[in-house]
């Protein structure tokens, strides 16, 4: 049945794609997830650690443990927030700013590789499937 070969062919391309965007992520001595979180912390530097978690779209402690190993990395830092002691706030170090341009490298090669030999026409297609597919999923 052609539903069945087609969720398989996801499922292939989802796991070799994950396979592989681990490797190169720990290339940089980062896990997968990581690299969201900092890149997302570049477009909004000192976010609580709850808006992270929504952002992503990830269980707080998850982005808990996260954060305390991207800390220890020395990649981003915590502060309490000026009005609310209770709530941190995350920020980039500037070792954390200095990996996102090599995280955004290992993002392009790994969408180049995914994509290649695949027309202008082709690329349009998938988009729209895949767009489709999103919509049919939420």
């Amino acid at each position: 049945m052609i539903e069945v070969e087609i969720r398989e062919l996801l499922d292939d391309i989802s796991t070799k794609k994950r396979r592989s965007y681990s490797e190169m992520l720990r290339q940089l001595s980062l896990h997968t997830g990581q690299d969201q979180l900092l890149c997302r912390l570049r477009k909004e530097d000192g976010i609580t650690q709850s808006q992270l978690s929504e952002r992503l779209n990830c269980e707080p402690p998850t982005i808990a443990n996260m954060v305390k190993t991207l800390e220890n990395y020395g990649l981003i830092y915590r502060k309490r927030d000026l009005l609310d002691a209770r709530v941190n706030r995350v920020f980039l170090t500037a070792k954390g700013h200095d990996i996102i341009e090599p995280i955004e490298q290992v993002w392009q090669k790994q969408q180049d590789k995914l994509l290649e030999g695949m027309s202008s026409e082709e690329l349009l297609i998938l988009k729209r499937l895949l767009t489709k597919m999103a919509g049919n999923i939420s």
